[in-house]
């Protein structure tokens, strides 16, 4: 076997069914575990390779039925997280049943099977175990075949104390007292055939809302108790969603019923184990009569994506870990669709082109990768969670969506899943369904966007008779590499003609075409409707025309597209910062809140980017953009108003408050705040979070207590939040110290700390001190937080965008690489030195 495959298990034992048996101990933190896996052995041979990592092997042995118990012995591989199981005879081709007993640990790494703790009404601590198993984690919680290809049929039985609630994958079928015992036990169906990621199981004491049948499956919200009068959104969000993906897919929900469990504890958003996902707090309880329109948004797409992988991911799994994005993208394409359908109010298609924004930003650097790419070992396939994974991912799927029409690339999908249900497929699978289906060459275009990095930037000329269209790699730091990278781009035009508006889809293919017009046009908009996955770059005659009439001629969706693509060319040094501000000003009357949002988001980069002297500079302009704006919304609830409107109220408050430094702003904020600790519903709910953030910008240590308090004594999940990283957003010396320190001491929960650091050091004050005490307490931080939120956390080092403090970031990392995050450290490095190159750059720029 060679090097590079010693992690990857042998296809000579595979198994069918596991039969498993846990018994956890929530006050000692450990579990024993006995299981029965039937396997079918494929030929002659005396050792069994399987994934185990931090298991104690009492016993194991093989039996075929009516045959002798063969006993075996134990070699663990602690590097590639395996045991070889080895038996005195050789095993016979054929069906066996393979015997293990075991013991583990719950860890407090919220990953495999772990163990968590939350206070209950009386304050009083009470634990609970959950399991997350994405993606190589099942292993730390029973012997297995731990590779998505290696699907099986599970039959788990929990046995836990008789006062607790017990959860799997499917439907309880028995629960019985242990004679002698103060236990009860636990047995739950057979699930479909699935991969072990999918696996789970949850003890604690929960409480549910009554089920809501869907099909022939009951689905309920859990919650520890004193939270289940907060379930209700997501109940309906998840009834919503579940019956919309039913008939886009026309399968009926694979499971026998759904659980939405609220774990205290939980590293990531959410996790799709079939029948019984599991969710952050913050991503699945919530009051829907005191959270904002976006925290409601929350709710409502981490439910819809997890639902959608009931399908897309759990009935139909990659074959291994580089086509990761099968899954991710699908789900969060398919949310997109279920929330529009759900509240198309909140225009949640025009709303994501912040998300693919986001996932342009990452891509336009030298160290992005493909989509899909080579996996070998576990912490690469860690590696993979990222926006390029499910931003990118879900783009690319919208922009060929549309290029197909909806009914016939839903048609391919369909095609798809009949294929390849129960069982496990690859991205050349999707693409010869949607094929067979459209008859199209779906594959050709696609391969250049999911197999090379990147994306081009599109330049748009007049010429006589039409306009020129020319494609050539996008990046940030340009060298010249990959110019020869070409992309199947499926370019939406519209124009505007003296014989009317013209609008055509064509596919670029080669560097240039030329696009015959009816006649010379006065206006022309590349990537109409704003699907594309690429950026554009006008002729300065084009632009000019475009600028002229921005709200007569460009969708709020192409304003944005406009607005973020001449931000990123300013910060690739292709315009001039002027040119940029210049585009901000014409903006004053923009009404369009994902507009706003790259704007916003552009003036906290500048923020941080600009020397202390240009800094007085950047908040009169940005005032001189933000007080219009502000002025013509108000800051009182309109009557008719819509949602999106009340939260675009409190964004540009909150930049106005913050980012512009606004007096007046800042001190009818800490006014309404204080009209809104008397009476919560003086203020509308969406300016609230605006309110406590220019509190914290501008606040003192009494504030800091008060908000301490707040975040200790929260009455939801997302107030909780708010307050915990309003806390970032103070100042001072001792105040930004002591933030730090909530980051190591236990009083904040490990789920939220790294994140909490993250944002300390993207607050220009406070960078330097919170680099500082990264570094002192680093090995510290690595002990305490999930392996997978390092990287995340280590974000934050795009703030440090000072010379000096580059090259101690560089130097730091070069000494302590982060093992599960190799390529988000290579991309947080390089976009580090895109914003000392920008300082550099704008240095001597006059922004007043």
């Amino acid at each position: 076997m060679s090097d590079q495959k010693t992690h990857r298990l042998p296809p000579t034992v595979t198994p069918e069914r596991y039969e498993i048996r846990l018994t956890p101990d929530l006050s000692a933190a450990r579990f024993d575990g006995e299981e029965k896996i039937v396997v079918q052995v494929h030929e002659p041979v005396r050792q069994i390779r399987l994934n185990a990592a931090e298991l104690v092997f009492q016993a194991v042995s093989m039996q075929q039925p009516g045959g002798a118990v063969l006993p075996g012995d134990v070699t663990l591989d602690g590097d590639n997280e395996q045991a070889a199981l080895n038996f005195h005879q050789t095993l016979a081709p054929g069906c066996w049943e393979l015997r293990i007993s075991f013991s583990g640990v719950l860890n407090d790494k919220l990953h495999g099977f772990y163990r968590s703790t939350y206070k209950d009404n009386d304050g009083q601590e009470k634990p609970l175990a959950s399991t997350q198993f994405e993606s190589t984690d099942a292993r730390r919680a029973f012997p297995c075949w731990d590779e998505p290809a290696f699907k099986a049929v599970f039959q788990p039985t929990l046995v836990v104390d008789q006062g607790l609630t017990a959860i799997s994958n499917t439907r309880i079928v028995g629960e019985t007292p242990v004679p002698g015992t103060a236990k009860k036990e636990v047995v739950f169906a057979d699930s479909i055939r699935m991969s072990t990621y999918l696996v789970a199981f949850i003890v604690g004491e929960f409480e549910s809302t009554d089920p809501v049948t869907l099909g022939n499956a009951p689905l309920r919200v859990w919650a520890v108790p004193g939270k289940k009068h907060l379930a209700k959104y997501a109940e309906q969000i998840g009834s919503f969603s579940l019956t919309h993906f039913a008939e886009y897919y026309g399968i009926p929900y694979p499971g026998d019923k759904l659980d939405l469990i609220a774990i205290p504890d939980f590293a990531s958003g959410a996790m799709e184990n079939l029948g019984a996902i599991t969710f952050r707090e913050t991503a699945l309880l919530v009051d829907s009569e005191k959270a904002t329109r976006g925290e409601l948004e929350r709710v409502a797409d981490v439910v819809s994506h997890e639902n959608a992988h009931m399908w897309f991911g759990d009935l139909v799994t990659m074959k291994w870990w580089n086509g990761l994005w099968l899954n991710e993208a699908f789900a969060t394409f398919m949310e997109m669709l279920a929330v529009d359908a759900w509240k198309p109010e909140w225009r949640r298609w025009d709303s994501f082109t912040v998300s693919r924004a986001a996932a342009m930003q990452i891509d336009g650097l030298k160290s992005t990768r493909p989509i899909e790419f080579k996996v070998e070992k576990p912490e690469e396939a860690a590696g993979m969670f990222d926006v390029l994974t499910y931003e990118k991912g879900a783009s690319v799927l919208r922009m060929l969506e549309q290029y197909l029409g909806a009914e016939r690339f839903r048609d391919g999908i369909r095609l798809y899943l009949e294929r390849h249900q129960y069982a496990n497929a690859e991205t050349t699978d999707l693409w010869d369904a949607i094929e067979d289906s459209t008859h199209q060459p779906v594959r050709a275009l696609m391969d250049t966007w999911i197999f090379q990095p990147g994306y081009p930037v599109i330049t748009v000329a007049q010429r006589s008779g039409g306009i020129a269209l020319s494609q050539r790699l996008f990046r940030y730091l340009d060298d010249a590499a990959g110019s020869e990278r070409r992309w199947l781009v499926p370019i939406f035009l519209r124009a505007g003609t003296r014989r009317g508006v013209v609008t055509k889809t064509v596919l670029l293919a080669d560097q240039e075409l030329l696009l015959e017009l009816p006649d010379e046009p006065d206006w022309v908009v590349v990537n109409a409707g704003g699907h594309g996955f690429y950026r554009v770059r006008y002729s300065d005659e084009l632009m000019s025309g475009l600028k002229q009439a921005l709200h007569r001629i460009l969708s709020s969706v192409e304003r944005f597209g406009l607005v973020n693509d001449t931000w990123a060319a300013t910060v690739a040094g292709l315009t001039p910062l002027s040119e940029y501000l210049n585009l901000l000003d014409l903006l004053r009357d923009e009404s369009d809140i994902n507009v706003w949002t790259t704007v916003i988001g552009s003036a906290h980069h500048l923020n941080r980017i600009l020397d202390d002297a240009q800094r007085a500079g950047l908040q009169q302009r940005l005032r001189s953009v933000f007080a219009p704006a502000v002025q013509r919304i108000g800051w009182l609830v309109r009557e008719g108003e819509s949602e999106l409107e009340s939260q675009l109220r409190g964004d540009l408050i909150a930049a106005l408050g913050t980012v512009a430094e606004d007096k007046a702003c800042q001190a009818r904020a800490r006014d309404l705040y204080s009209q809104y600790e008397r009476n919560a519903n003086a203020v509308d709910r969406n300016l609230v979070p605006a309110l406590i953030s220019i509190v914290a910008h501008t606040g003192t240590a009494a504030d800091y207590e008060k908000f301490y308090g707040k975040f200790k004594n929260a009455q939801t999940p997302q107030e909780e939040q708010r307050y915990l990283f309003a806390l970032a957003g103070f100042r001072q010396p001792d105040l930004i110290q002591r933030t730090c320190r909530l980051t190591i001491n236990g009083e904040v929960r490990t789920q939220n700390s790294p994140y909490l650091m993250r944002n300390v050091l993207l607050n220009p004050e406070a960078r330097v001190r919170a680099w500082g005490f990264m570094k002192e307490h680093w090995d510290e931080m690595l002990r305490q937080y999930p392996d997978n939120s390092i990287p995340r956390m280590c974000e934050g080092i795009i703030g440090l965008a000072l010379p000096d403090l580059e090259s101690d970031v560089r130097d730091f990392f070069a000494r302590h690489p982060v093992k599960q995050g190799a390529k988000q450290m290579e991309q947080h490095l390089e976009r580090l030195r895109i914003a000392v190159v920008c300082r550099e750059r704008w240095q001597h720029h006059r922004l007043s």
